[in-house]
């Protein structure tokens, strides 16, 4: 199904993003009601399925974190990862965000397990949901409830024209020596401001215009492993840890690209 940040689907919050300087290309933000946030965010974006609670979906998050701009959240889910059945999908949305969907991870049987860790941002405390889709059409969901604010819209100091050069930079790392024929693990460091169109620029008050990755693309000797729809939920110079399964030696590829159209490359050599 389509997880896609449209902006037909919401036009009044997208013409009040508008306002403070957003571009075109911004997602869409959500409104909830106030009674019943969850309720109208599986509406907008599941309607008509039926979501499983489901305790094999582990979340990893802090209860209360220091910081809204920097909350260290995790998933991991305990299902098969076969080709016969396997979970396709795994959708992470902070209902009280002004964009709820934060990211929408797409998993396959070379992924080995459907896990990620990474770090969020929270406008104020807010429930965490985890929707996973699954090859048989099932849906199964868990969340956790974490206290932190001021993520999204918090102010920004000038912006630094070595930052912004290095936008898009990335560092790439196994997690443990390569395993042949079973699952490992990967760590992508990524340098980019993530500015979400809402904060204020200190120096000259007004709204820094949004700045972020939008597409996660990772393949292992030229198959998919990993994609990711992202949005400006994730943190300033976001870190992504994903598992993939490395049949033989190869090359460990990511593509990026952000809201602005740039796209920016990395490598890793595996078990050469």
């Amino acid at each position: 199904m389509n997880h896609g940040f449209s902006v037909a689907r919401y036009p009044l919050l997208f013409c009040s993003l508008t306002a403070l300087a957003l571009p075109a290309s911004a997602p869409a933000a959500v409104t909830p009601t106030l009674a019943e946030p969850w309720a109208a965010l599986q509406q907008s974006y599941f309607a008509g399925k039926k979501l499983e609670t489901a305790p094999f979906i582990q979340i990893s998050a802090p209860i209360r974190a220091a910081s809204g701009d920097q909350v260290p959240f995790a998933f991991s889910i305990d299902h098969p990862m076969t080709a016969q059945r396997h979970i396709k999908t795994v959708s992470v949305l902070v209902d009280g965000n002004p964009v709820p969907l934060t990211a929408v991870f797409h998993f396959n049987p070379d992924s080995g397990k459907a896990e990620a860790s990474t770090r969020v941002r929270f406008e104020s405390d807010s429930p965490v949901h985890i929707v996973a889709e699954a090859s048989d059409g099932r849906f199964y969901v868990n969340s956790v409830y974490v206290k932190a604010s001021g993520g999204c819209s918090g102010p920004v100091g000038a912006a630094d024209p070595a930052a912004l050069a290095a936008a898009g930079k990335m560092k790439m790392a196994l997690d443990g020596p390569v395993k042949l024929g079973g699952v490992n693990k990967a760590k992508l460091l990524i340098r980019h401001p993530m500015y979400t169109g809402l904060q204020r620029d200190l120096t000259s008050n007004g709204f820094r215009p949004a700045f972020f990755i939008n597409k996660i693309d990772v393949s292992y000797n030229g198959k998919p492993v990993l994609r990711a729809d992202t949005s400006i939920g994730l943190s300033e110079n976001p870190t992504i840890e994903f598992p993939f399964i490395a049949s033989k030696p190869g090359a460990l590829q990511v593509l990026l690209q952000d809201n602005t159209g740039a796209t920016f490359r990395q490598t890793l050599s595996v078990g050469g």
